[in-house]
Order: C-alpha cells, then sequence, then structure tokens
C-alpha cells in the first residue's frame, strides 16, 4: 500500500469521526445529553458535553496534521510523472531575419 493510499484512508476515516461527533452535538448545548435523559443524571451530562468538545477539537487538529504532512510528503511526486516544464526564454526574444535581398522575378518580361 502506497503512502499516497495510506494518507487518504486516514483522511477519510478522521474526517467521517468528524463528522459523526459533530451531528451529535446540539448547538445550544444539549446534544447527546439531552436524549439520555437530561439534567436528571448525575455529572453525566456535563461529561457528555466535554467529551465531545474535546473530540471534536482533537479530530480537527488530527485531521490538519494529516492534511500537512500529506502535502509534505507529495510535493511534485505526482505532478513530475505527467507534466512537463516548457522554457520560454529562448522563444520570447523573436528571430531577426537575415539581410535579404528583394527577390527576382522568376521570368523575364518579354522585349518589344
Amino acid at each position: 500500500m502506497s503512502t499516497f493510499s495510506i494518507f487518504l484512508v486516514l483522511i477519510t476515516i478522521v474526517c467521517f469521526l468528524l463528522i459523526v461527533v459533530i451531528m451529535v452535538q446540539n448547538p445550544k448545548g444539549g446534544g447527546l445529553s439531552s436524549s439520555i435523559g437530561g439534567s436528571q443524571m448525575l455529572g453525566g451530562v456535563q461529561k457528555t458535553t466535554d467529551f465531545l468538545d474535546k473530540s471534536t477539537w482533537t479530530l480537527a487538529i488530527v485531521l490538519i496534521a494529516l492534511i500537512i504532512l500529506s502535502s509534505l510528503s507529495f510535493t511534485g511526486a505526482v505532478s513530475d510523472t505527467n507534466s512537463k516544464i516548457i522554457d520560454n526564454t529562448e522563444a520570447a526574444v523573436p528571430a531577426t531575419p537575415a539581410a535579404s535581398q528583394p527577390a527576382a522575378p522568376a521570368t523575364p518580361a518579354p522585349a518589344k
């Protein structure tokens, strides 16, 4: 398995987990804890919210680190085989034609 495939699989897994963790949270602070039983649990609500908050930050940091590491390890590895660099420095200077003489007529005109 190549390095490209390993990074691709890891980034995909982290993205999926990050989506799941974000979707479980409630924007007003309820989230998973509101479906468990709200404030009737002793300490469970706050711990669930803390866990989801910490896991969101952790997964986001891991995702950014994986993206940076993959971009650093693939600088030019894929593009070197498929692309060509065109050097336009010679084409930028127009070529001056050699001193030319006017062309002579191909057939002389008939004399009268």
